[in-house]
């Protein structure tokens, strides 16, 4: 039995292997990008909308905004280029022809590449390694900005109108993602970009874009036993109940606040709430947890009010009164004093999409904030989307490319890592991925010895 487990154990990884590596992966990609819309009608379709993709992805993969027009330089030298070899890119268009060729694409059509990855680390037990609490995969959604001005503007922006009159135009989308306690790693999902809707007259807001969301992806996540965290936003009756409608489960942060009757609820049972304390060591001093629950309790007034569980983290070192910490959640897991603190580390475990994500995307050399190209419809929302594909391409490069995960195992930083991706491709040109990458490790071995200065 355990011999045959270690069989499937080693075909799984033979397949991951196969499904994610570069070269499938950018084939991979090259059937979806087939996929996008061509509005041109008329003679002037010379250019690839193709190409525009491809070339866009490589900007984003790379993280170099001026790599195509280094390709371009290098094929007139040496008749190849990186983003041939690379990317399967036939002709390097230039910035114009990809704005424009690609603002009339919904970032929509980019989700089958999400899913393609998704579906490979599902079938093949890689989703294992993020089950947490009950089994659960932890799906956190947070919204993040990406573009913020007075003055850049598209049809699909949110407008911000101030009090001295001055307008804010900006893009922001949700970007779930799977997680769990104690890896440092994150799983992107389908972004949605929160944008007004066609025949709605109100401000998109991320209330609505996670509805939507839901909406449109529950069918492949309902049955998986999904877990969604989420702030204070999405503590609401009709966010909760459509989740249980559909399969979720949920752990949502709750404040007093925002839930008046809720907290009014407690106060009148205060002396039935259950209490946990937990002494734990912290370097050079204890800290006390203590945990608060009550299951049942209606999340709002009203007779059709969702019944939830409420619990309660408390943080203070050992002989003070200081808290260190404080935050409530609700959930429709029923709590017990043996599974409240894992409930709580599921609900905290929400800030990895801020730093292992977005934070990451922002901060750690993906550029998330830069304006690689605004256009007039979709081309700000599809070139994130792009962004976030080239962040979810490295991750699973990491997890199952042995020359990717020894050389980010050698350069300490995403920055220098990419620092030397767009050096190199800058002056040299590769065969492929694989050959680049078995550069890259022989030059790490070599030995450089110092130049003997002659200072006769």
């Amino acid at each position: 039995m355990f011999r045959s487990l270690e069989n499937q154990k080693e075909k799984n990884e033979q397949r991951a292997k196969q499904l994610f590596n570069f070269k499938n992966l950018i084939r991979q990609l090259h059937e979806v990008v087939q996929t996008f819309p061509d509005r041109r009608k008329g003679s002037n379709i010379s250019k690839s909308l193709k190409d525009a993709a491809l070339g866009a992805f490589s900007i984003f993969f790379t993280q170099s905004p001026s790599f195509l027009s280094y390709q371009k330089s290098i094929q007139e030298l040496r008749g190849e280029n990186n983003a041939t070899n690379l990317f399967g890119v036939e002709e390097i268009l230039s910035e114009n022809h990809i704005r424009n060729l690609l603002d009339v694409v919904s970032p929509h059509y980019l989700n089958p590449m999400f899913d393609y990855i998704f579906d490979g680390l599902n079938e093949n037990g890689y989703l294992q390694m993020f089950r947490s609490y009950n089994n659960n995969l932890l799906m956190p959604f947070d919204g993040t900005e990406y573009h913020s001005s007075h003055a850049i503007k598209c049809d699909y922006c949110r407008k911000v109108e101030h009090k001295e009159g001055v307008l804010t135009y900006s893009h922001s989308a949700l970007t779930p993602v799977l997680v769990k306690p104690g890896l440092n790693k994150v799983i992107s999902l389908p972004p949605e970009h929160i944008s007004p809707q066609d025949g709605h007259d109100k401000q998109d807001c991320e209330n609505a874009a996670f509805k939507r969301w839901i909406k449109s992806h529950k069918e492949k996540y309902k049955g998986l036993g999904v877990t969604c965290t989420g702030d204070d936003l999405y503590s609401k009756n009709p966010v909760c109940d459509m989740l249980l409608r559909d399969g979720f489960d949920f752990i949502f942060v709750c404040k007093e606040t925002s839930h008046k009757t809720l907290y009014e609820y407690l106060d009148f049972l205060k002396e039935d709430i259950q209490e946990v304390t937990i002494r734990r060591w912290q370097g050079k001093k204890w800290m006390v947890e203590t945990y608060r629950f009550y299951n049942g309790v209606p999340l709002r007034d009203g007779k059709d009010a969702l019944e939830v569980k409420w619990c309660e983290l408390v943080i203070k070192t050992e002989g003070s009164d200081k808290v260190k910490y404080r935050n409530t959640w609700v959930t429709n897991f029923e709590i017990t004093e043996k599974n409240v603190k894992y409930i709580v580390v599921d609900a905290r475990a929400h800030w990895k999409i801020e730093n292992e994500n977005n934070n990451t995307l922002k901060t750690k050399g993906y550029h998330l904030e830069h304006n690689f190209g605004h256009g007039k419809k979709n081309l700000s929302n599809l070139l994130m989307t792009f962004n976030l594909l080239a962040f979810l391409f490295h991750t699973v490069l990491d997890l199952f490319d042995e020359n990717y995960n020894l050389l980010r195992s050698k350069l300490p930083t995403r920055k220098t890592f990419f620092h030397s991706i767009r050096t190199l491709t800058t002056f040299l040109c590769f065969d492929d991925w694989e050959y680049m990458t078995e550069w890259m490790i022989q030059g790490l071995k070599k030995k450089h010895k110092p130049p003997s200065w002659d200072t006769s």
